[in-house]
């Protein structure tokens, strides 16, 4: 009997999970360029997401902006970028709230609206202190700007706690789904966090934080802290989806890679992996370049993303079992590839090239004052053709 109310409650909270994320605000006092990171692995049950960019308006900054692809309207963006270098995203917290409002779930149409009005960490903080009192939101939102502000607010309808980067030792700061300022032991995702500590802590130090190290490892790692070990590792076929950074409801995962004080800001950029994580690839968005946002990141004639719907499709691939509780169970071997070539394996070394060309590109960009000028449609077009040649090519072994 012991034993069946262990596994009720395995899976109860599994399902509880299923709407969680990870996330960073990362000082450039730790990474390798000296420019401030914002991370987040989104979990949710859309499926499809795409990258939108929305133009300037009088009353309006230019931004893009993670989306649902199921919001036709682009009601709500999930993370993003302005063209002033402001960037936001959020987690939901599950241990602020105090009330008992109808209106929840806003924190989407609330970074919207902020990305066209903020300019600066500062705005933003104003920004909240002026919202409509029932805000219909409980998440912690980080934020970066091209300042040097870098922080998290921790926002209910009726509270906002403020934890600014510049006061953290470690130079970064994590947050998975509770607040550190809301109710004691109660939320989720607390062995993501130490998770994510575990991951981040070792590079920080050596002041090694790059987004090709977030995307690349730590929204693909199956490390966890309370069985303190890589399950990716053990050589096990199948392994349980619970409290890893990448999980089943996994459906993207962003990097925006900020700039510095007098820093150009064409250089800001959002480096985004749509779909399941570990089954995906890394491009770049550049709101400055008019051709910024690749084709694959885009809504086709669908109303999705077909990068993502391929992403996608992979990841049911790796979640193959379909009855009773079988869809929490990870294939492993077919990701990691024990006996075989598995598909993370082959994307890594693909992401990689994504990397470097972007990074020979931005370079290019950097001197040439700004990517006006640069032929970025070819060079956009020339990095997705080469992943979706090598999605055609991928192996994989289904036992």
């Amino acid at each position: 009997m012991i034993k069946r109310n262990i596994i009720f409650l395995f899976y109860f909270f599994s399902v509880l999970e299923s709407f969680a994320c990870t996330s960073a605000v990362i000082s450039g006092r730790v990474t390798e360029n000296g420019r401030p990171l914002l991370w987040k692995h989104r979990d949710t049950s859309a499926e499809q997401n795409v990258v939108v960019r929305f133009s300037a308006s009088e009353n309006s900054y230019a931004f893009v902006g993670l989306v649902d692809s199921r919001d036709t309207k682009d009601t709500a963006v999930w993370a993003g970028y302005n063209s002033e270098g402001f960037a936001v995203m959020n987690t939901a917290s599950y241990n602020l709230k105090n009330d008992t409002f109808a209106i929840v779930d806003k924190e989407g149409v609330l970074m919207k609206e902020a990305l066209g009005k903020c300019r600066t960490v500062k705005d933003f903080s104003l920004f909240l202190e002026n919202y409509p009192s029932v805000r219909g939101v409980e998440a912690n939102f980080g934020v970066i700007d091209a300042h040097g502000g870098a922080a998290y607010f921790e926002v209910s309808n009726s509270e906002i706690f403020r934890f600014d980067v510049k006061d953290s030792p470690e130079g970064y700061l994590i947050r998975s789904n509770y607040s550190m300022a809301g109710r004691k032991d109660e939320g989720l995702g607390y062995i993501r966090y130490e998770n994510a500590q575990y991951l981040l802590s070792p590079v920080a130090v050596k002041k090694g934080l790059t987004p090709e190290y977030i995307t690349g490892h730590v929204s693909r790692s199956f490390y966890h802290s309370l069985l303190g070990k890589d399950m990716s590792r053990t050589g096990d076929n199948w392994v349980v989806d619970q409290d890893f950074i990448p999980r089943r409801s996994s459906s993207a995962s962003v990097v925006v890679e900020g700039v510095n004080e007098g820093e150009n800001l064409q250089m800001v950029t959002m480096w985004t992996l749509l779909g399941y994580p570990p089954c995906s690839v890394v491009m770049p968005v550049w709101l400055s370049a008019p051709e910024g946002v690749p084709f694959l990141l885009s809504r086709d004639s669908t109303g999705v993303s077909s990068f993502c719907n391929r992403v996608v499709g992979l990841k049911h691939q790796v979640f193959p079992l379909k009855r009773g509780n079988g869809k929490y169970y990870i294939n492993m071997e077919l990701l990691f590839g024990h006996r075989s070539l598995g598909i993370v394996p082959q994307l890594i070394s693909l992401e990689e090239y994504v990397y470097r060309e972007s990074r020979i590109f931005m370079r290019e960009a950097e001197k040439n004052g700004g990517f006006s000028g640069l032929n970025v449609s070819f060079f956009m077009d020339r990095i997705s053709q080469k992943i979706l040649a090598a999605y055609d090519r991928l192996e994989i072994s289904v036992e």
